[in-house]
Order: C-alpha cells, then sequence, then structure tokens
C-alpha cells in the first residue's frame, strides 16, 4: 500500500525540518506533501530544500482547508496526517502510526502525546479526538461529509464519523513527544485569544 503523508503548515520554519527529517527516514511512507497555509516566512523554501512536495496556499485556509487540500492531491490508499510543529519526533513513530493501517489491524490510528510535556500530554488525555498525528485509509476519508467543519474541525469530523460507523481506531503513543502551544507561537494574549476560538469551534462541530 502507497502512504502519503500530509503536512499542513503555517509560519513554521523554524520546527518543520525535524518533522521533515523523521518522515523522511519513515520506512513506510512514499511522499510527503507539505501544505503551505500563506506562510510569511520560509516554511516553503526550508521543505523544498529537503526535497519535499509544496502546496502553496496564497491565503490562510486555516488547517482544515489545508489539510483538504493535501488530501485532494494525492492518491495513496493511506493518509499520515502530521502537525508540523512537533517536537522530539521520530522516523519509528511514524513507522508506528501507519504499521497498523497497512496491516489492517485497523482503519485509523491516532497519536497519543505521552511522558513529553505535561501540559500537551494532559490535553490528549482529556479530548484525544484533538490529535492531529492520524493514519487513515483513504476510503473512509472519501466517505465523510463536510471533513472542513471549521479551522480546527477537522479531527473532530474524523471522530463523529469513525465512532458512528463503527470504524476501527487504534491509538498509539508517542512517547516524548509534543509540540509548541499557541501562547508560545502567538504570545500569551494572542495565543490564548487563538485557544479560546479553536475550543469554540470544537463546541460548534460536536453540536453539528
Amino acid at each position: 500500500m502507497k502512504v502519503t503523508a500530509v503536512i499542513p503548515a503555517y509560519n513554521e520554519e523554524e520546527r518543520i525540518g525535524k518533522v521533515l527529517d523523521a518522515v523522511n527516514k519513515s520506512y513506510y511512507v512514499d511522499r510527503i506533501i507539505v501544505v503551505d497555509d500563506g506562510s510569511t516566512d520560509g516554511t516553503t523554501q526550508v521543505a523544498e530544500k529537503m526535497g519535499v512536495e509544496v502546496i502553496r496556499n496564497d491565503k490562510n485556509m486555516g488547517k482544515g482547508g489545508a489539510l483538504c487540500r493535501g488530501f485532494e492531491n494525492c492518491n495513496s490508499e493511506i493518509i499520515l496526517f502530521l502537525d508540523a510543529d512537533l517536537c522530539g519526533l521520530h522516523p519509528e513513530q511514524v513507522d508506528a502510526l501507519v504499521y497498523p493501517v497497512i496491516q489492517g489491524d485497523c482503519d485509523m490510528t491516532v497519536g497519543i502525546f505521552a511522558n513529553g510535556r505535561l501540559t500537551t500530554d494532559l490535553a490528549q488525555k482529556v479530548a484525544p479526538f484533538l490529535s492531529g498525528q492520524r493514519a487513515i485509509r483513504r476510503e473512509v476519508l472519501e466517505s465523510i461529509n463536510g471533513l472542513e467543519i471549521s479551522r480546527y474541525g477537522v479531527e473532530i469530523a474524523l471522530t463523529r464519523y469513525v465512532h458512528k460507523n463503527g470504524v476501527r481506531i487504534k491509538e498509539v503513543p508517542l512517547e516524548e513527544v509534543s509540540h509548541v502551544m499557541k501562547e508560545e507561537k502567538l504570545g500569551l494574549i494572542k495565543g490564548f485569544a487563538e485557544r479560546m476560538k479553536m475550543y469554540w469551534d470544537i463546541v460548534k462541530a460536536l453540536r453539528g
């Protein structure tokens, strides 16, 4: 089975290189697509220097829109979604996300942070459905209506669909992996405002 990694990125020049290095060294990933979602820094240049295919949005479409665009531009049987700001990701962990789907043990894996940073570990224990680290069969994605619910609604859409339709899920622990908090990227006030917007998007998605 062919596997394509789709990585949405917005102003991740400083962090995306390490993520791409881990994915490039994965045994199972055949193709990598970075969707640069209107970045104003050197995100595209970093990805291109590493030999990765880049799709660039002229304006920011939000995470859901970026993921959808990446998915629409590949035809692999398995799609791997990864965040561009992951810290501590290793090739073996990339393979651990993909392997159960290849083997037919499940239809989708969900990566759960463990023993990394307390804040990100706790957030995923409380709400594992928010994880952006997933490998999923193409036919499952193609069956979901309204995949792009909102800027951050894609994870909710996936979770709601798989639970309603009996799709087999396996959680995969990602030891010592974390990501950068919004408050660290954007500053305390703007980061907090973005976090509240994300939570509101989640509430709307769950109500729908």
